[in-house]
């Protein structure tokens, strides 16, 4: 594994002109954020030693590497899953590989089913803690010193300085957000209205199929994280329709450049 990372981490440094301290994992109808990267070097994930390919749709597949205003970062433009078939070191395999060439802060978005009644279809969704209900979790199996601690702290997985900032920045530009704990699940199907109600029960907001595995091994790595959510359908006794992936991609690139916004002032002030 550890020759794995190397070896990616030093194909990506002889592509990449720069040195980028904030990394970017972009989700279900998210990728645009990448339209507003000057300056871009674009990886095509088939041409990454290792890397898995994403087989999802809305989920381009490409390393971006350029400036979100006038600061250096690096983003995927689709991410992987493991109801896709790949096992969690597979799924987190970016993720080390952002370590290996430097990256400091973690900021991942995704697209998620709100279980909190107060909530509306739309919401932008900061998330403050999640909840792991994987199978399979992305640090069994032998651990490496190198990459981390066997028993990494997670009483802070997503970062309190930049939810306060995240916060003050959709203030200041009158966007209507939304904290909450995300919970996250296998996949690919969606929630039967039981299911909701349990994930509610347990303490969850939202429910999703990805960021969770990402966000354990970035704190693994030291790595600061933020993550926001956009509530792209409702789990909530009512309001529960039936729900397409095509319905979820269109939700949130309605909502895209509000949260585009925030997280490019973030990124500018983290």
């Amino acid at each position: 594994m550890l020759q794995k990372i190397q070896e990616t981490a030093d194909f990506l440094r002889s592509k990449i002109p720069s040195n980028p301290k904030t990394g970017i994992i972009l989700g279900t109808g998210l990728g645009n954020l990448v339209t507003q990267i000057t300056d871009k070097t674009e990886i095509p994930y088939e041409t990454i030693p290792n890397f898995p390919v994403s087989t999802v749709e809305g989920h381009s597949g490409k390393l971006i590497v350029g400036k979100l205003g006038d600061v250096e970062v690096l983003a995927m433009q689709g991410r992987f899953h493991y109801y896709e078939g790949y096992d969690m070191k597979a799924v987190t395999f970016p993720v080390r590989v952002m370590k290996a060439l430097g990256i400091e802060t973690l900021l991942v978005s995704n697209a998620s089913g709100g279980v909190n009644p107060d909530f509306e279809i739309g919401d932008l969704m900061i998330i403050t803690d999640h909840i792991n209900l994987f199978p399979e979790h992305p640090l069994r199996g032998k651990n490496f010193p190198e990459l981390g601690t066997r028993f990494p702290d997670m009483s802070e997985a997503y970062s309190k300085e930049l939810i306060a900032k995240a916060k003050q920045i959709a203030a200041k530009n009158n966007i209507k957000v939304v904290e909450g704990v995300y919970v996250g699940t296998t996949g690919p199907t969606f929630e039967t209205p039981a299911e909701y109600r349990y994930f509610r029960t347990i303490g969850a907001d939202a429910v999703g199929m990805s960021t969770v595995p990402e966000v354990i091994v970035a704190n693994h790595a030291g790595m600061r994280c933020f993550g926001i959510s956009i509530v792209t359908d409702l789990g909530v006794p009512g309001k529960i329709v039936e729900v397409s992936h095509e319905e979820v991609q269109e939700i949130g690139n309605s909502v895209q450049p509000l949260m585009t916004l925030i997280m490019k002032e973030l990124i500018h002030q983290a």
